[in-house]
């Protein structure tokens, strides 16, 4: 029972709106045909005492004679010429002793007929009683009891109209309500839209479309207004949080990857060369003598040192090439996909003619340094992330020993073992 009610959907605002439309027009109908019925009933009413009264007059003149002379025959012809053209009902002829002279009677066959003689009996002030006067004296009396056709039919045409006006009216307010509800809704139904993208898709780009409204379409502006303040909070959030990310991924001095970020990199690298079978390399490299300028010329002087060292090794480097900070004056270099070892070496050597031309300080001093490169391949010096970083480290001290400013190829068992089966 609980779960038919959630399941039960609630109403919209314009089924609602169109509802109470419909319900006060059709009170308003009914009541307006009713009272117009009433009325009318009341005007037929007066309307046909009075007709009673007039064809109660007709009948006296006409039997006049026939009351006076106590002729009930004529009497009965009289009466029942003038009552069978007429709303009547029943009609009677006393005499001056109250003796029934003449009487006329329609047939009640038939229910209509009965219908219209309830409504008769009903609505109509009856009998209509009136004296036979002849030379100033009363010689009779008529009786008329009147016939409710006339009532019946109007009843029943008024009836009908308002069954019509009503049907009309529901089409009529129907329609007028949709158009004017739709004023209404409409906006509404914008402003729900937007609010919907905005709570559950977080986009706060769209806006409420003018309304005509006044009411809705201040109400619509103050929400534009407030989805302006949220983008710019969205935008400026995500521009800190894209800052933020930037700054824990790479150096602050040189812009450059870090240490981090490069180590991610290879290990996604990596998987990606051995399930297309590729190869790539790692090149370590390390200033020569970057101490030595530090205690020389200064800290300040020692980080130009390493950003002009990080602009020239890029300046190097392929467009998918990366080149990343890994600690004071310690770079390191992947190069993927790498299509042949020369392509390794030669880069290397790039880079360290690089550095042969003088760092030009700020303070107007000029400082030459030297890189020193290990450089270790993939698949053949190793197959994880530490294996290749320790055997391109390895090969970098192994060139600082040999010759400062030279690059080294590493020397692993695994290398061997590939030389060996190659050769």
């Amino acid at each position: 029972m609980i779960g038919f009610f959630r399941k039960r959907q609630r109403p919209t605002l314009l089924a609602v709106l169109g509802r109470r439309h419909l319900s006060v027009a059709l009170l308003a109908v009914g009541l307006a045909g009713i009272s117009l019925t009433v009325l009318g009933v009341l005007a037929l009413r007066v309307y046909a005492n009075h007709n009673l009264h007039l064809i109660a007059r007709s009948i006296n003149y006409t039997v006049e004679a026939a009351v006076v002379f106590n002729d009930s025959s004529a009497a009965n012809e009289a009466l029942a010429l003038i009552a069978a053209t007429e709303e009547v009902a029943d009609a009677k002829v006393f005499d001056a002793d109250n003796a029934l002279l003449a009487r006329w009677q329609r047939s009640e066959d038939g229910l209509l007929v009965q219908l219209e003689q309830q409504v008769a009996r009903s609505l109509l002030q009856e009998p209509v009683i009136l004296p036979v006067m002849h030379q100033g004296q009363q010689v009779g009396r008529t009786e008329l009891v009147g016939q409710g056709g006339s009532l019946m039919r109007f009843l029943l045409s008024g009836l009908a109209g308002i069954l019509l006006c009503t049907v009309l009216s529901a089409v009529g307010a129907l329609y007028l309500s949709r158009r004017m509800f739709g004023d209404i809704v409409g906006p509404l139904r914008s402003l729900a839209t937007v609010a919907h993208a905005a709570r559950r898709e977080r986009s706060f780009e769209q806006r409420v479309p003018a309304a005509k409204i006044a009411e809705l379409n201040e109400l619509g502006n103050d929400f534009n207004a407030l989805l302006d303040e949220l983008e710019n909070w969205q935008n400026h959030l995500q521009s800190e949080n894209e800052s933020l990310a930037h700054q824990a991924s790479h150096d602050s001095l040189t812009g450059l990857p870090n240490r981090a970020f490069f180590e991610g990199r290879l290990s996604r690298t990596l998987r990606n060369a051995s399930k297309h079978q590729e190869h790539l390399a790692l090149l370590f490299l390390d200033s020569d003598n970057f101490k030595d300028i530090n205690d020389s010329h200064g800290h300040a002087a020692g980080d130009e040192v390493l950003v002009s060292v990080a602009t020239r090794v890029r300046a190097q480097l392929r467009e998918n090439d990366l080149v990343a900070r890994l600690g004071g004056d310690e770079f390191a270099v992947l190069l993927a996909p790498l299509n042949s070892r020369d392509d390794a070496l030669r880069i290397a050597e790039k880079i360290i003619a690089s550095m042969r031309l003088p760092i030009r300080l700020a303070e107007g001093q000029s400082v030459v340094t030297s890189l020193s490169v290990g450089i270790a391949y993939y698949p053949d010096d190793g197959l994880s992330p530490a294996d290749l970083l320790n055997a391109a480290d390895a090969a970098m001290y192994q060139a600082k020993r040999n010759t400062r400013g030279q690059w080294q190829t590493a020397e692993t068992e695994r290398s061997a073992l590939h030389v060996k089966n190659r050769s």
